[in-house]
């Protein structure tokens, strides 16, 4: 099993939610685009997104505060 360090993946966020839901968003894209292009892999989405956002292939953006 793949270990995955949460505070380097925090780095420069302001939220871990933010994180949570870009993970989920960008794994289900991944999902999607591998059964369009029925590609076959052991790999699992969640952690090919988590190494794109380690990685900064893919950047989180989070909304701002109103106040």
């Amino acid at each position: 099993m793949k270990k995955v360090n949460v505070d380097e993946l925090f780095e420069g966020k302001a939220s871990k939610y933010a994180l949570v839901i870009g993970v989920a968003k960008r794994a289900r894209q991944i999902t999607q685009d591998f059964e369009d292009q029925e590609i076959i892999t052991d790999e699992k989405a969640v952690l090919l997104a988590i190494d794109e956002i380690k990685d900064h292939k893919i950047n989180i953006i989070q909304p701002e505060d109103e106040d």
